[in-house]
């Protein structure tokens, strides 16, 4: 059977590459991918509504993986999906006039020719990227062979977004990028600027993702750690604090989020706490606007919540492991805009404060948000579509 599925998957290839390499791309026809597959969201999502309200007769797909299809017809009523590698994908894909993504594509699919990637990577990098990191620990590559697959990838962008001047210099590298930029922040933060004072609108969304809260909502959004894994591509998330304490800290009147990262496949078990939820499919960025701060460790989640203007709590648990022995930092961890804690009992301690509105670091916070956010202006959904629209004409 493995044999069969290797010969079909295979000859699914030579398939998509032949379509590739012999047809022309089909006028006004879009792919959107949201992290490989999953549901849309982070940026291509934002960008997929501005085509769509300027473009009606456009084709629009946004291609999702096959055990998210029919929960993505169900939640997206508005968006076209198709199965990613189903039939009506590879007629489609290789066919498409653009290609936008904010993850990298298998790197053996060929790219047609005629078709334009825009590629928006999915943040700010705090951790090493790409070519970069020096020792690969993530399972089923060598460091070369990571390497190779990575730039056979980004070779083939033709436009990268970036969020600030620091990003477009580490991309440049770790990317090997030789190709046009777009300076315009995004486009997943155009709502964050749009409603970071909406406090009639906060409070609606607050409402409907984690009912009625009366006091503080607290987001903890870890990252993922390359040598923790499962299997490849899917990795685990231990929690470094007790969730029974932590429920007694918030009490009836606060609450906490937890965003696992999207690669991070664990199940959290939170049925016994009414305070605190696991978030992982919501928008983020309805996540940043409903909470009061964020709690995070190595997340470039950090430079998008600085939009927000609000108290942010670092707990990289496992720091020296992670800086020494996985991918290491881009700058000094101690430049992070709010505490930084190594244990449960300091978490706890923090926690408390958080809840008593007991926050500082807030210049610290608006210093990195224009260091980091400063090309954030809530029009980058909209500079996307008219490129696009003035690269058709």
């Amino acid at each position: 059977m493995a044999y069969v599925k290797k010969i079909v998957s295979y000859a699914y290839r030579i398939m998509f590459n032949f379509i590739a390499t012999v047809t022309r791309p089909v006028p006004k026809t879009v792919l959107f991918e949201s992290f490989s597959g999953k549901l849309p969201g982070d940026s291509p999502y934002p960008v997929y509504q501005a085509l769509q309200q300027a473009h009606s007769d456009w084709r629009l797909v946004f291609g999702v993986k096959a055990r998210y299809y029919d929960q993505a017809v169900q939640a997206f009523p508005d968006v076209v999906f198709m199965k990613r590698f189903s039939a009506r994908w590879l007629f489609f894909a290789p066919r498409a006039q653009y290609w936008i993504f904010n993850a990298r594509f298998p790197e053996w699919l060929k790219k047609n020719s005629g078709t334009t990637y825009i590629q928006i990577w999915h943040g700010t990098p705090l951790k090493k990227l790409g070519l970069d990191i020096d020792n690969v620990t993530m399972p089923g590559y060598t460091t070369a062979q990571y390497h190779e697959r990575f730039v056979k990838d980004s070779h083939r962008w033709d436009y990268l977004v970036a969020q600030n001047s620091y990003s477009e210099q580490i991309f440049s590298r770790a990317f090997d990028f030789h190709g046009q930029y777009l300076e315009i922040g995004y486009p997943r933060n155009d709502r964050l600027v749009k409603h970071r004072d909406d406090a009639a609108y906060q409070r609606k969304l607050r409402e409907q993702l984690v009912g009625s809260v009366s006091g503080k909502v607290i987001m903890y959004a870890p990252t993922w750690r390359d040598d923790n894994f499962v299997r490849p591509g899917v990795y685990r998330l231990n929690l470094p604090f007790d969730l029974g304490k932590v429920s007694a800290l918030l009490g009836p009147d606060n609450h906490l989020i937890i965003r696992p990262h999207y690669l991070v496949a664990d199940a959290i078990d939170v049925s016994a706490y009414s305070n605190i939820s696991v978030e992982s499919s919501v928008d983020i960025a309805d996540l940043y606007l409903i909470s009061d701060a964020l709690v995070t460790d190595y997340s470039s989640v950090m430079f998008d919540y600085a939009i927000m203007g609000r108290p942010m709590l670092f707990f990289p648990y496992d720091e020296a492991h992670y800086e020494d022995d996985t991918r290491g930092f881009y700058f000094d961890y101690e430049q992070v805009p709010g505490p930084i804690i190594h244990s449960a009992t300091e978490f706890y301690d923090q926690l408390s404060k958080l809840i008593a509105g007991e926050t500082k670091n807030l210049a610290e916070v608006a210093a990195f948000q224009q260091q980091y956010c400063p090309w954030d202006n809530g029009q980058a959904s909209n500079a996307i579509a008219t490129l696009v629209d003035e690269k058709h004409q």
